[in-house]
């Protein structure tokens, strides 16, 4: 018996390990020598590719495909059909599998809808990357970016909430979590998170 839950619609390759708690639903296809952490909630119709690595607490939306090379920290949001590359320069009719690039998603990180992430790039912490966005480049800690290519709109906090810096400091409007801004590096005041 599995402390995990899958229907009956998706397959679980042997060998992938899958933590206590987590939820995959309707038509998805877990791979061998995936990763995947406890109490996470994987949507309808998401691949996992061999290597990829889930942390805890990860929400997975609908039509997300996770690619070898893809790696997402505890606390992340992948919102509806977002996408992963895993190649630069793709041709069908050359094999590039041992050019697969590494995408780091880290801790509490957010992406949009149908938002795209080249391969090769890191989204901070407590990132939020907005709805369509292209990401082609790494993206700060606590970072607000969106538009094509994505660019640095704004900074949230950790509870997802948009923050006005005044003098280099801001304090949460929602939840009173206080940050530092210097040199456009973002941190809670006292190291916290």
């Amino acid at each position: 018996m599995t402390d995990y839950f899958v229907h009956e619609s998706s397959y679980v390759d042997e060998g992938a390990q899958i933590g206590a708690g987590t939820k995959i639903w309707h038509f998805c296809h877990i791979m061998p020598r995936t990763k995947i952490g406890e109490r996470c909630n994987i949507g309808q119709n998401v691949l996992v590719s061999s290597e990829v690595t889930i942390g805890t607490n990860v929400k997975i939306q609908n039509n997300v495909s996770l690619y070898t090379g893809v790696i997402v920290e505890d606390d992340v949001f992948l919102g509806p059909s977002m996408v992963f590359t895993n190649v630069i320069n793709p041709r069908s009719h050359v094999s590039r599998k041992d050019e697969y690039k590494t995408t780091l998603v880290k801790q509490g990180a957010s992406v949009g809808a149908n938002a795209t992430i080249v391969c090769g790039t890191t989204l901070g912490r407590y990132c939020f990357v907005g709805a369509g966005a292209v990401v082609t480049k790494d993206i700060p800690d606590y970072a607000l970016v969106y538009g094509t290519p994505a660019r640095v709109r704004g900074w949230v906090c950790q509870c997802g909430e948009q923050l006005d810096f005044e003098n280099e400091r801001a304090v949460c409007s929602k939840c009173g979590d206080v940050y530092m801004k210097q040199d456009s590096v973002v941190s809670p005041e006292r190291g916290e998170v």
